[in-house]
């Protein structure tokens, strides 16, 4: 067993590592621009959105309950459409500094939980490769598979979720080759 206290370096700089690979990733190549798409007729659209008022939060449309799903009424709405969910944010730009903070505490929650498995696995002085698979497979499991559920639930395409779940083997492997490299001997 290899104690926390032993990992905290490839704990932080795999997060960094990682922190700028996505950033290299979604700001200057050029595979997740087509990710997004305007909205038609996005003004009149955004005008009857602030007319009705809405706060933060997830919306799906149109809204049911269980038991209306069935009835014919709510089963015309579903087949006339559209059928959708929306992500609303509190007004006003993106808060940049705010996100990239989040994303990067949250890459050094992975990397805690990394080291947390891996060290209870695999011993000190152990190959790289050893280190390097645990590791890899945390990491993958973190970074890249719990976004497919975004593609079964929340109607993301599966080309944007295939996309994510290659970010989150990059991230994973980068988070591998950061353990297996710093491992202690």
């Amino acid at each position: 067993m290899v104690a926390l206290t032993a990992l905290w370096f490839p704990i932080v700089l795999s997060a960094v590592i990682v922190f700028v690979a996505s950033s290299i990733m979604y700001m200057l190549l050029p595979y997740h621009r087509s990710d997004y798409q305007q909205l038609p007729e996005e003004d009149k659209l955004l005008a009857a959105l602030r007319a009705a008022g809405l706060k933060r939060g997830l919306y799906h449309f149109p809204f049911c309950s269980h038991k209306e799903m069935k009835s014919p009424a709510m089963t015309e709405k579903l087949k006339q459409g559209p059928v959708g969910m929306l992500t609303v944010f509190p007004s006003g730009p993106p808060h940049m500094p705010k996100f990239l903070g989040m994303w990067f505490a949250y890459c050094l929650v992975i990397g805690l939980f990394v080291a947390y498995l891996t060290g209870h696995t695999v011993a000190a002085g152990a190959h790289y490769l050893a280190v390097f698979r645990v590791a890899g497979t945390a990491a993958f499991l973190a970074y890249g598979l719990g976004h497919l559920s975004n593609g079964i639930w929340k109607g993301q395409t599966w080309g944007m979720t295939l996309k994510e779940v290659i970010d989150g083997l990059v991230f994973g492997l980068l988070t591998a080759g950061t353990f297996g490299w710093l491992w202690p001997r």
